[in-house]
């Protein structure tokens, strides 16, 4: 009997549901609290990251020294180019220092977020290279200043594209919160890893992938639709 078949035994089904009623409800609950509170901050320093990478350049409208971009891209491609399970480890000493801990579902809050941000930051990036010269331009021979015009302009005109990368940083992110269960971490992950891989539990490990993929699903969903109730050119 291969694994898929020892999964879908009547005995463990029926272990599996009895898991999931009595511990699926409070690991759900740490999933999204980490996703949330992760994205939340992860947006919070990549939103104006992304804003300065594309001001700052040289061709933007507030250039800033060659030096301090450069020291930007590549502390954001480095920070991209890290494995997120080996990032974990890594930062254990900062994540103790902020937490008081490196173990559990608030201290991987730290970690989410340092791998997040950059990842936030060249999407903004993206989305607001998306808006066109033309608009940045009559703001300009308006007399507007570099700051008037991200806010008032380039944020508002790429509003669309930024909730949709948004939503794919957050199911990033809840991706991200099933390996932190790795090491230490709560939620679904733990239960996936802990109980389900780690005890040979291959209906619990199941389960809490098909939890996770109707949480991305939803989310994924969610973020379309906003984004497309926010698009002007569809309401034109």
């Amino acid at each position: 009997m291969n694994q898929f078949q020892r999964a879908f035994t009547p005995e463990s089904l029926a272990e599996a549901w009895e898991i999931f009623l009595r511990d699926f409800p409070l690991a759900l609950w740490d999933t999204i609290y980490v996703t949330l509170v992760a994205s939340f901050f992860a947006i919070l320093i990549g939103l104006p990251l992304g804003m300065i990478l594309v001001a700052g350049e040289e061709k933007g409208i507030r250039p800033l020294p060659s030096p301090l971009m450069k020291f930007l891209n590549v502390l954001i491609n480095l920070l991209r180019s890290v494995p997120f399970l080996i990032l974990i480890v890594t930062v254990i000493p900062l994540t103790r220092l902020i937490v008081g801990t490196s173990v559990g579902t608030t201290a991987s809050i730290v970690p989410l977020v340092i791998a997040a941000f950059p990842f936030v930051s060249r999407l903004v990036e993206s989305s607001l290279r998306e808006v066109s010269p033309n608009i940045i331009e009559m703001a300009q021979s308006m007399g507007m200043t570099p700051l008037q015009i991200l806010v008032r302009v380039m944020l508002p005109e790429s509003v669309p594209s930024l909730i949709t990368n948004f939503t794919l940083a957050i199911t990033t992110i809840l991706g991200y919160t099933a390996m932190s269960g790795a090491i230490g971490g709560g939620g679904l992950g733990k239960i996936a890893i802990m109980i389900g891989y780690n005890r040979y539990k291959y209906a619990v490990l199941y389960l809490a992938v098909i939890v996770l993929v109707i949480l991305v699903q939803l989310l994924q969903t969610f973020g379309t639709w906003l984004a497309r109730k926010c698009d002007k050119r569809l309401r034109q």
